[in-house]
């Protein structure tokens, strides 16, 4: 058996080889290029033996990317590590290279070759999907960043903005706010003006809720001097020009992934599970996927979820914690 530690980055990759006896076969560095990545195939292919693909393990720290794509498209099998585990076996003098690196990751793929899992291929739906889920998870993000910013401006200036509704991040709040930025542009508003931008925007309940709106916009509270009104004004309708198209970007990620979703044969056995919701049961059926020989037992399987429980013993101490890291 031939082990092949990869050190992945985004420009370039150090791959060392060594065999079943530690040896060290040859290292090669080539760049992140298409012709790099030919070059690394025909040095992994001209490595002293001639191993097949099979005989040959790839060891690296990752599950994702066009390198993986690459190993796994043209046969070579994929063995994932985590770093912490390579990381463990640094010598003490803390030396650290891309080479290094590669040697340990070869190294630990023949330390611990049989508690490796080959990395296999997601479906072509699940690539799909966990692409999709993982994407729309990072617009979120983006959302609640806005969302944060939006508050804490309107806390500037605009305090009483944050009690006419439930939640700032709907669209019927956001164009509220985007046709009466300030205070005074609110309270000139009648009953029936705020009704017809809220009915506009989709609100369900807009002649009720313009009511309360009217009604708190007339109560004494604080408020901002011009200048500071001017200039937070302006920065909220900036955060609100970024959240609308953002969240019309996430609706439709919602679609996509609903659609991708209903249509793999295993959408009941998660929608059935407590709590799997519209927005888990896609993301548990794109992390786990579609292969269930990846996983030995149900433990295998909440370790990947981080519910499996890690023991810490040491004498008469010991007490169970929650998983930090993927083993």
């Amino acid at each position: 058996m031939f082990y092949i530690g990869v050190d992945w980055a985004d420009q370039k990759h150090d791959a060392v080889a060594i065999d079943d006896g530690g040896h060290q076969l040859g290292s090669i560095r080539v760049a992140h290029t298409p012709d790099g990545l030919t070059r690394l195939e025909n040095w992994l292919s001209s490595l002293p033996g001639k191993p097949s693909k099979e005989q040959t393990a790839c060891i690296i720290e990752t599950t994702h990317g066009l390198l993986i794509t690459f190993l796994l498209e043209r046969g070579w099998p994929v063995y994932p590590v985590n770093p912490r585990t390579v990381d463990r076996s640094r010598p003490a003098s803390g030396a650290k290279t891309d080479l290094i690196d590669a040697h340990l990751l070869a190294k630990t793929g023949r330390a611990n070759f049989p508690e490796l899992h080959r990395l296999t291929p997601d479906s072509e739906s699940i690539a799909e999907l966990k692409g999709l889920t993982r994407d729309q998870d990072g617009l979120i993000q983006m959302q609640t960043r806005l969302v944060n910013q939006l508050t804490a401006c309107l806390k500037d200036y605009y305090p009483v903005a944050l009690t006419l509704f439930a939640k700032l991040q709907p669209r019927s709040t956001l164009r509220f706010l985007q046709t009466y930025p300030t205070l005074q542009a609110a309270q000139a508003a009648s009953v029936e003006q705020i009704a017809q931008v809220l009915e506009l925007a989709g609100h369900t309940r807009a002649k009720h809720v313009a009511l309360t709106v009217f009604d708190r916009l007339h109560q004494p509270g604080l408020q901002a001097n011009p200048v500071t009104t001017r200039i937070k004004s302006r920065l909220a309708l900036a955060l609100i020009a970024q959240l609308l198209p953002l969240l019309e970007q996430i609706a439709t990620y919602d679609q996509e992934i609903e659609r991708l979703f209903l249509s793999h044969p295993d959408h009941e056995i998660l929608q059935s599970l407590p709590g799997a919701g519209k927005r888990l049961a896609p993301r548990m059926l794109a992390e786990v996927g579609d292969d269930a020989s990846r996983y030995e037992s149900a433990a295998s399987l909440q370790a990947l979820g981080g519910t499996s429980p890690v023991v810490f013993q040491s004498g008469r101490y010991s007490k169970p914690h929650r998983r930090l890291g993927w083993s």
